[in-house]
């Protein structure tokens, strides 16, 4: 199943992906795409669903944040074989985790805004794993258990904030709109194997990014095993796994975002987002 959410933001309504493409109005059987509609019990009610008997939702209406009531957005970084390098950083020993305040998901494809003072804004393609189970202490052979779906992220950064500015990586992530989400939850029983996925991002037409999931340093089961140990993975939370190689700030000289760029970026099986970049205007 695609799960999303649509409509104006912070009014967002339930919604499934019809095969024809075509979204089907949930509203009349859950309140929300969030943990608990992500509950194994939850979406084999919905599976059991035939979309066609589901209100046909007209036009082409914004997509919100594909989960809502996210509780945190538990980001992985330095991920990926090739990203290590071209950052010139060595392979992790283990997972690297930060992360990125609630304040900054926004819909798949709203504007990214550049923050005030910002010069070296950043785009990274991630596979989001969407947790549908309470997960304290699972084991890595358990951990599919806990997973609902995935999702594509945009873990957007601003470079300067983040490696000049002192602290942690979260002070380069958290803007607002930096956390795209979506265009929708694909439940995992539909993706299949998440570490043989497609990865890419164009920005205005240049395809910047394009990778797979083969290359993660640490896989979906190891991430999820091992974010366990440290905090209570809640029904409806989002791990982005690591974004390839191929960002603004990996390119000789850096290709950093500005306004009026377009962003376009997908993962194999679930979907594409773009978003276009304006300035901070207050």
């Amino acid at each position: 199943m695609k799960l999303l959410r649509y409509g104006p933001a912070g009014q967002e309504k339930p919604g499934l992906l019809d095969r024809d493409g075509k979204i089907r109005d949930l509203s009349g059987v859950v309140k929300d795409i969030d943990g608990s509609t992500l509950s194994p019990a939850s979406l084999a009610r919905l599976k059991a669903l035939d979309p066609a008997s589901l209100p046909l939702v007209g036009g082409n209406p914004r997509l919100g944040p594909c989960v809502g009531n996210v509780s945190k957005v538990l980001a992985i970084g330095l991920n990926y074989r090739l990203h290590a390098q071209e950052a010139g950083m060595p392979i992790p020993s283990e997972p690297i985790f930060f992360l990125k305040a609630l304040s900054s998901i926004c819909g798949p494809n709203d504007d990214v805004i550049i923050p005030r003072g910002a010069q070296k804004c950043d785009y990274e393609v991630e596979l989001g794993i969407v947790i549908g189970t309470t997960a304290r202490y699972v084991s890595e052979r358990d951990a599919k258990n806990y997973i609902a779906g995935y999702c594509v992220v945009n873990d957007v950064s601003e470079r300067s904030y983040q490696m000049e500015r002192g602290g942690q990586w979260t002070k380069g992530k958290s803007c607002d709109t930096f956390c795209p989400l979506g265009p929708w939850v694909v439940t995992a029983d539909e993706v299949g194997d998440a570490g043989r996925l497609q990865v890419w991002t164009e920005v205005n037409g240049e395809r910047r990014q394009n990778s797979n999931t083969a290359d993660l340093i640490f896989g979906v089961d190891k991430i999820v095993s091992y974010c366990s140990e440290f905090m209570t993975l809640n029904p409806g939370d989002v791990i982005p796994t690591g974004t390839p190689s191929g960002v603004a700030m990996g390119f000789k000289p850096p290709k950093f975002l500005k306004a009026g760029d377009v962003m376009r970026l997908g993962v194999e099986g679930l979907g594409e987002q773009q978003q276009r970049l304006v300035a901070h205007s207050g």
